[in-house]
């Protein structure tokens, strides 16, 4: 068997999306195919041709199975993440190396009834609200740097507004 090595793939480009309620929680889900314990926020490929508002939105409709939202900012630069040894050349297709995202901040203007996660093929088992703060606790361990990064990112962009 072929040995991937990471610096041999490209990242695949993708979006992340950190939906807000009222109450500043954020959504996260717990994967469906993981056999750890672990919850993320939405998250997804860029389809070619597609503007990165476009596939966060697209990304939302998948994965958490709604439309009600609105977009309130992007998070300044890209994060990258790679992925651990034994997922190279399995996940994300065995493509790629890890995925570089840009990230956005969504507002969510429905109610907990209006989220579906069987709306589109489930990509989480369940889902809840967290504390901003909880996120790094929650998250799968190769994703945690990634994670530190964004919710730094995300803090200091809601100090600025």
């Amino acid at each position: 068997m072929k040995t991937v090595k990471a610096e041999d793939l490209p990242y695949r480009r993708g979006v992340g999306i950190m939906l807000l309620n009222a109450a500043g929680e954020v959504f996260v889900g717990r994967r469906i195919d993981q056999t750890v314990e672990s919850w993320q926020m939405p998250q997804g490929g860029v389809d070619k041709g597609e503007a990165d508002e476009e596939a966060a939105m697209r990304e939302l409709g998948e994965e958490v199975g709604t439309d009600k939202a609105e977009i309130i900012g992007r998070l300044p630069g890209d994060f990258a993440y790679d992925l651990p040894p034994h997922l190279l050349g399995v996940a994300l297709h065995g493509k790629y190396r890890g995925q570089k995202q840009s990230w956005f901040v969504l507002r969510f203007l429905g109610q907990d009834s209006d989220i579906d996660l069987t709306r589109h093929e489930p990509e989480f088992a369940e889902w809840r609200w967290a504390k901003v703060d909880e996120l790094l606790d929650l998250i799968v361990p190769f994703k945690r740097e990634i994670y530190a990064e964004i919710v730094a990112a995300y803090k200091s962009w809601s100090l600025a507004r």
